[in-house]
This record gives structure tokens, sequence and C-alpha cells, in this order.
């Protein structure tokens, strides 16, 4: 089971609220019915229906918890309801981009305004991962030009590329595909 310790408490045993974030993006501080919920979806994947359902009960009970937000984002990829994994890839960006104090505006954020650089720092990884998958999705849905707009933010604030942004880039331009696109 997973500790549900809250910030309030988990700061007030020396933590730094880097740290409890952290511990909060991994699954902690998520209520265990939520928990109940999402390990329940998991089983019902087969029956979207239900594994949906279960899904949205989570998200009542923990609503902008990253689990939840995750476990949404990845039953609705991978059952190609893209539409629906893109809207809850923007509730993502929200989120991270608060976690990490950035604007909420993606195209504002400069790589100097968290640490982009470290793959060990895990909020700003997910941010970086959050941008990776909207960008992704704005490609397969159509929406190449803004596709490219968040796959070029990707490599400015990860011009090392450790979450692999390049690749999209490399598909855009096999695709031919311009920047007015």
């Amino acid at each position: 089971m997973v500790a549900t310790a809250t910030i309030c408490d988990r700061t007030a045993v020396g933590l730094p609220p880097d740290a409890v974030l952290a511990d909060a993006l991994l699954g902690r501080g998520l209520p265990p019915e939520a928990e109940r919920h999402l390990a329940e979806a998991g089983l019902a994947y087969q029956r979207d229906d239900i594994a949906e359902q279960h899904l949205r009960e989570a998200h009542a009970l923990a609503p902008g918890h990253a689990a939840v937000l995750i476990g949404l984002y990845r039953f609705y990829f991978y059952k190609g309801r893209l539409v629906e994994a893109l809207d809850v890839a923007r509730v993502c960006l929200e989120k991270a981009a608060a976690d990490n104090g950035l604007v909420t505006d993606w195209w504002q954020v400069r790589a100097t305004d968290a640490d982009f650089g470290s793959f060990d720092a895990p909020l700003p990884r997910f941010y970086l991962f959050t941008l990776k998958a909207y960008a992704y999705l704005q490609m397969r849905l159509g929406n190449l030009g803004e596709g490219r707009l968040g796959v070029e933010k990707l490599l400015e604030l990860d011009p090392s590329d450790k979450i692999g942004a390049k690749v999209l880039l490399d598909v855009l331009e096999r695709m031919g595909c311009s920047d007015e696109d």
C-alpha cells in the first residue's frame, strides 16, 4: 500500500518541498480508495466500461494526483482515444507547470526555469515527458505545426535530448513538414 502522508506531514519531518512533490509524483499521497480504483482499472483493462469507471472514481477521489492522471492518459492512449488522451495531457502539462513553478504557457518556459538538464530531477522530467506526449499526440491528430512547436520547445529545454524528442522531429522532417504546416 502507498503511504498517504500529507505535504505538511512530510515537510515537518525535514523533507524539502521538492522531495514531497516528487513523492506525490511517484504515487505517494494517493488516497487508498483511489489507489484501489487504479488497481481495479488495471485488472479490468479489457473491459473498457469497467476500467474507465474505476479511473473516473480514482479521479473523483484524487483529481490532481499524477498517478491518476497518468492512469487516465495511458488508458485513453492505448485504447486509441487520442483526443481524450490529449485532453489529459493538457491537464498533466498544467499540473507539471504548477509543480515546477513554471508559467502555464509551455511556449514561454525557458531552459533556466527548472533543472531540465538533470534526468534525476523527477518534476522537471515529468514536465518534459508530458510536453513530449502533448507534441506527439498533436502530431498523431494531424496538428503537425503544433506538434513541431512542442518538439522544438523540448529540444530547447533539453538540448542533450535525454527524453528522445529528436525522434519526433526526425519523423516530421521525413514527412516533409515545413514550419508552416
